[in-house]
């Protein structure tokens, strides 16, 4: 007798088996993937390039840098927070303004201006730098970092960006 070969009949029970299980595949990628958008999307978006305002220009003085406080609001995916910071201005002629982010290139400590030698002096390891930024001596590898800025009716508006590495 010769073996025979049964051919692969799907019985009804088996049918409605896979069926329901497809069934249930489809309704759940149906709602993970909504889902799973929505609360990835802020992970995705690109941050707002937000302009701060820092007041009026008429207020800094030409050839005497200036150190104003603000409020800078950051949003990191769902967070919004809120806190103080500080920029170092610069103008030579009113109209063009040089804006630094208040930390050394070095270490990031917090720099000062020196009126008498004309220079921002890093407490930290005798970082100097010109009025201009550039750095004079000391072991800062780089000018201190410059902001994007622009004068708008006569109010100063910056973007504070993240700084470059340190180091």
């Amino acid at each position: 007798m010769s073996p025979t070969h049964e051919s692969p009949c799907l019985d009804r029970r088996e049918f409605f088996k896979k069926s329901i299980f497809v069934l249930g595949g489809l309704i759940v990628a149906g709602l993970a993937i909504p889902a799973g958008t929505y609360f990835l999307s802020p992970l995705w978006k690109k941050s707002d390039e937000e302009w701060i305002d820092l007041g009026d220009i008429s207020q800094i003085q030409p050839g005497v840098p200036a150190k104003l406080d603000f409020v800078r609001r950051q949003k990191d995916g769902w967070e919004v927070s809120e806190g103080r910071s500080s920029v170092w201005i610069v103008t030579q002629d009113g109209n063009n303004f040089d804006v630094f982010d208040p930390r050394c290139t070095h270490l990031g400590c917090p720099y000062h201006w020196d009126s008498q030698k004309n220079q921002f002096l890093c407490p930290c390891h005798n970082g100097v730098f010109a009025i201009g930024g550039e750095v004079v001596s000391g072991p800062p590898p780089r000018a201190l970092d410059q902001l994007p800025a622009k004068v708008v009716e006569g109010k100063l508006l910056i973007q504070t960006v993240p700084p470059k590495d340190r180091g």
